[in-house]
């Protein structure tokens, strides 16, 4: 129960040793866990509609389907996400673009529960490319539309696994290379991909930002090598270069946010690319302790809905869990590595202190390194920090956004 780096207890405490009790079953994760969420359309249910889950989680408990990883799980949310994707084409053919933009969100949300919580199977990958067309449809009725880019991925290298790097876009209106805007990065996490943002690409515009976002990594549809470490570095220049080729996006104010898993990636390019980023925001992000053993064994029956082991050992490419285990803090630790000592941009550290699936300890342990770093944490919260994250993450890109040049 001790951080094996300096022999003191783990911010968790007695939670550390504990099993969620949301792991028991599927009934458990529905009534212990999700329901409550999905009722308010807060994480993982934005954009959706608590109507169009309750039916399909009473089906799984009755028929006993717990294993979120199976075909299984996947095929019984898709009927709803046909009939929803069905529905808002007759609203959008009917002229009411509105209606037809929250149904397609609403289909959106439950296509995302449906390849939750890693896309290891045919079926789940069907799933996303489905939510993927939804998500189009719907933000190609905006004013202000998210462009599907596939842009070349010039840094990559033959160990790289793709030529394209798939991004989803968003200008402001009045965009152009002679009034380019800020943009913010952002980089997605585990199991929340490119089609899973609408929120944070409002609030973006809102501000006058464009927005960049990209899959991550080992991740949906991102090319990089997943057992690698330094091939996300080369995605995030491929990046940069189209976005400065571009000439729309003001490179002088430029940030990237990661959020969860994403969040390590953020902090690592705050470092690889300082030079190139006026600030980066790593939310709820592992650096170090959550990639060992110690904390990993425990970890994978905290907060996540299912095992977490399966989808890690398939997002770093390792070949079983062990192996996992055994290698990926040498591996991928921003410490180990030495990825920390470079310099780094203007560098956002935020979680809850009572995130169980990536230690505080990771965001603190930063400041130990390197260019010194600024940070909020909440205590209490869980993963992410949330609810009240947020409202600390936007006046913080607001200032940087302000004051680079």
């Amino acid at each position: 129960m001790t951080d094996p780096r300096t022999g003191s207890a783990w911010i968790l405490g007695d939670k550390f040793e504990q099993k969620y009790p949301h792991l028991e079953s599927i009934d458990a994760l529905w009534n212990k866990k999700w329901k409550f969420p999905c009722e308010r359309s807060l994480y993982p249910f934005h954009d959706g509609k608590y109507e169009d889950f309750a039916p399909i989680f009473e089906t799984l408990i009755k028929k006993g389907i717990h294993d979120g990883y199976s075909v299984e799980y996947t095929k019984e949310f898709l009927p709803t996400c046909e009939d929803l994707v069905k529905q808002a084409d007759k609203l959008k053919d009917e002229g009411k673009k509105q209606e037809a933009i929250d149904m397609y969100l609403r289909a959106c949300a439950v296509y995302r529960l449906a390849r939750f919580p890693y896309i290891n199977s045919d079926v789940k990958r069907e799933a996303y490319e489905a939510q993927k067309k939804a998500y189009i449809k719907a933000t190609s009725l905006l004013d202000c539309p998210v462009e599907d880019v596939h842009i070349p991925h010039t840094a990559g290298t033959e160990k790289d696994e793709g030529k394209e790097v798939p991004l989803y876009i968003r200008f402001p209106k009045g965009a152009s290379k002679s009034k380019p805007c800020p943009a913010v990065i952002l980089m997605c996490g585990l199991d929340g991909h490119r089609p899973d943002n609408m929120v944070r690409l409002d609030e973006f515009l809102a501000r006058g930002w464009a927005s960049v976002t990209v899959d991550i990594p080992g991740t949906a549809d991102c090319p990089a090598d997943r057992r690698d470490p330094t091939s996300a570095d080369r995605v995030w220049t491929s990046i940069l270069d189209w976005m400065e080729k571009d000439g729309k996006f003001d490179m002088k104010k430029v940030i990237c946010w990661g959020l969860s898993a994403g969040g390590h990636n953020a902090i690592r390019a705050a470092h690889t690319h300082s030079k190139r980023l006026a600030g980066a925001v790593g939310q709820g992000a592992g650096t170090h302790h959550f990639f060992s053993r110690a904390w990993l064994e425990k970890a994978k029956d905290h907060e996540y809905p299912w095992t977490l082991l399966p989808a890690l050992t398939e997002k770093y490419g390792y070949k079983s869990e062990d192996e996992l285990l055994d290698n990926a803090q040498k591996d991928f630790s921003l410490v180990e590595t030495g990825i920390v000592n470079q310099p780094a941009c203007r560098l956002l550290l935020i979680n809850g202190t009572q995130d169980g699936l990536m230690p505080i300890e990771d965001s603190m342990l930063m400041m130990e390194y390197g260019t010194p770093k600024e940070a909020r944490f909440f205590t209490g919260m869980l993963h992410m920090g949330y609810p009240p994250a947020n409202g600390s993450v936007y006046p913080w890109m607001e200032q940087v956004m302000a004051t680079a040049s």
